[in-house]
């Protein structure tokens, strides 16, 4: 479904260029649920940020369904039915979240499905729905918010980037459930950024970023032994996995 090849980010850093991404190959199929994880600064969001097309690659190529959209930018591949939630969502004074929300669908919704929209996140509806997206939402709330435009727009795809930054564990507990159903009711391919071992617990297959370069695609099993006997043994690195992958249990 998805097609990464050969693929490089470099930035110019004075006289000398950096490297950040370097001949990545990955495959993704349809449906499946993938974690990307590793040590920080190890290329992970540029990665999610490559295949958004939030920025080009400096060589390689990037196929959806069969079609090189290397060259395309971030609305056209939204058009395509690809899908990013940052690690900080937008707030926008003055507009209210049943907007948002009929934004994100493209087409007249009433309100009833609106509402059946934030139940989905685990939002009470009646609370919510004539809100503004403001400073007035807790980090937790303002997640599920993004997730709900993301299960407005059924997408082909859809890219998280660390979704667990800055929220309270029970908005993250909350989360979880929602990635959840949203895997087993949805035709939709997920990548996760994430540390946390009850996100990697949720995937399909586990892929270890770290130094520019895939260390390693696994299916979640195969990966995530590995991943509870390196939090035994409480190295802050796991032992097998990429080199220098920190997992983080939660809750």
């Amino acid at each position: 479904m998805l097609q990464i090849k050969n693929l490089s980010f470099s930035v110019e850093e004075g006289n000398r260029s950096v490297e950040i991404l370097k001949n990545i190959n990955l495959v993704l199929e349809k449906n499946k649920l993938y974690v990307i994880t590793g040590p920080n600064g190890g290329g992970k969001s540029s990665l999610a940020k490559a295949i958004m097309g939030i920025i080009q690659p400096t060589q390689g190529s990037i196929h959806l369904k069969g079609e090189d959209i290397t060259s395309l930018g971030i609305t056209d591949r939204a058009k395509r039915k690809m899908g990013y939630a940052f690690q900080q969502p937008p707030r926008f004074k003055g507009f209210k979240i049943k907007d948002l929300l009929k934004l994100a669908y493209g087409e007249e919704k009433n309100e009833d499905e609106i509402c059946d929209l934030l139940l989905e996140v685990g939002l009470c509806a009646q609370d919510y729905i004539n809100r503004d997206v403001d400073a007035s939402l807790s980090g937790g709330e303002l997640k599920r918010i993004e997730i709900a435009t993301v299960l407005a727009r059924n997408l082909t795809l859809a890219i998280f980037d660390e979704p667990e930054a800055g929220i309270d564990l029970w908005s993250f507990q909350k989360l979880v459930e929602t990635f959840k159903m949203m895997h087993a009711d949805k035709e939709t391919t997920i990548i996760i950024i994430s540390h946390q071992e009850k996100i990697l617990s949720l995937a399909d297959e586990v892929i270890i970023i770290a130094e520019g370069t895939v260390k390693e695609q696994a299916k979640r099993d195969d990966i995530m032994s590995r991943i509870v006997k390196d939090l035994e043994c409480g190295c802050n690195k796991t032992c097998d996995i990429g080199g220098s992958a920190h997992v983080e249990p939660i809750g």
